[in-house]
C-alpha cells in the first residue's frame, strides 16, 4: 500500500508540473507580425497576437490527458492488486485512482482558460 502511495505521488506531482509547464509556455503566445500601418488593424493584431493558437491548447490538453492515463494505469493495476489481497481496501484505493484521473481535468480546465484569454 506503501509503495502504491508513493508511486501516485510521484505521477501525480509529475503531471501537474507538466501541465503547468505546458501551460507557462502556450500562455504568453505571441505572433510574429509586422506592425499594420492603420489603428484599426493594430487593434486586430494585437488581439490576434494575444490567444494562444489551436496547437498550443490541443498540446496542453493532450499531455495532461496523456499523463493521467499513465498515472491511473500505474495506480489501477496497484488498487487491483491491493482489492484482491484485501478487499475492504477498495474506498481508498478509489480515491487514489480519481485523484489521478484529476491530472485530465486539470489540463481540461487549463485549455478552456487559454480558449478564453
Amino acid at each position: 500500500m506503501m509503495q502504491m502511495r508513493k508511486s501516485f505521488i510521484r505521477w501525480l506531482a509529475a503531471g501537474l508540473l507538466l501541465a503547468n509547464v505546458l501551460a507557462s509556455i502556450a500562455l504568453p503566445y505571441y505572433a510574429w507580425a509586422a506592425e499594420p500601418e492603420q489603428p484599426q488593424q493594430a487593434a486586430l493584431a494585437k488581439e490576434a497576437a494575444s490567444k494562444p493558437d489551436a496547437l498550443a491548447i490541443a498540446l496542453v490538453v493532450g499531455v495532461a490527458c496523456l499523463g493521467a492515463a499513465y498515472a491511473v494505469s500505474h495506480v489501477g493495476s496497484a488498487a487491483c492488486g491491493t482489492i484482491s489481497e484485501r478487499p475492504e481496501m477498495f474506498g481508498r484505493t478509489l480515491i487514489f485512482v480519481g485523484l489521478a484521473e484529476g491530472i485530465a481535468i486539470y489540463g481540461l480546465i487549463i485549455g478552456i482558460m487559454l480558449m478564453r484569454a
